[in-house]
């Protein structure tokens, strides 16, 4: 239907995309998708990346990258472990209005906890560790679906804020980490919070703040999109969080 519509672009990213092991796909608009990489029916060990803004079928090559090096850097260790990038919600613009709100993240918990719950249903026993990697406003998303989420990690990478001032305003009983590398611009983002008419504009504490009250981890010179970059400290610690070795965690 892309090539058809003359989006060659979009064509092609479906194409390759019909080459990977997916659980759900929605070619509609931006699209959707939930890629698995490794076996959640087995595994031992199981993270799910929730992406932040400007992510979508045309930009997925971006996205499965990301979980494609988590999923090589945990796999090495333990092979018994599987990476889940969920594309599950329309990601807002980068540069927009939308971005600076919960809107689209409000929009997007309810498909989030519904997809964990079925994940947790699938896997071998009750007490598989998984794992929540969620990046920029991702975390926005993740953070409102934090309160019945059965995972036992929450990272927060170059978050924004997450709407909550404090990990205990999360309502959760989940480990909760963060990070931002030190070339991430994130970290010009003002955290404030201000309630208007129809939304909440912005996103309050900053979640790498003692105040905020989260694990901190080293994620060392990583800018805003380096995070899962092969080799770094970043990936490192993301794949011993993924792996539950949290006292091999380095700590920023």
């Amino acid at each position: 239907m892309a090539a058809t519509h003359g989006d060659n672009h979009r064509a092609t990213a479906d194409r390759t995309l019909a080459t990977r092991n997916l659980l759900t796909f929605d070619g509609r608009g931006p699209g959707q998708a939930t890629e698995v990489l490794g076996d959640p029916t087995h595994a031992d060990h199981i993270a799910v990346l929730v992406p932040g803004s400007d992510t979508s079928l045309d930009t997925y090559a971006r996205f499965h990258r990301t979980a494609a090096a988590l999923y090589k850097a945990a796999h090495r260790t333990n092979p018994r472990t599987a990476v889940i990038a969920w594309l599950g919600y329309k990601t807002p613009a980068t540069v927009s209005t939308t971005v600076t709100t919960t809107t689209r993240a409000d929009q997007a918990a309810p498909q989030l906890r519904a997809f964990i719950r079925q994940l947790r249903g699938i896997t071998p026993t009750p007490t598989t560790h998984i794992t929540l990697l969620c990046h920029s406003y991702g975390s926005v998303v993740c953070a409102r679906s934090a309160p019945t989420l059965p995972v036992d990690d929450i990272v927060l990478l170059g978050s924004p804020g997450t709407a909550a001032d404090t990990v205990a305003a999360l309502h959760t009983p989940t480990r909760v980490w963060a990070a931002r590398g030190s070339k991430d611009w994130v970290a010009h983002v003002p955290h404030i919070r201000a309630d208007l008419l129809l939304a909440t504009v912005g996103f309050g504490t900053d979640p790498v703040s003692h105040a905020f009250g989260a694990r901190v981890f080293d994620a060392a010179d990583a800018d805003h999109s380096g995070y899962f970059t092969p080799g770094s400290v970043s990936l490192a610690n993301l794949a011993r969080i993924t792996l539950g070795e949290t006292s091999e965690v380095t700590h920023g």
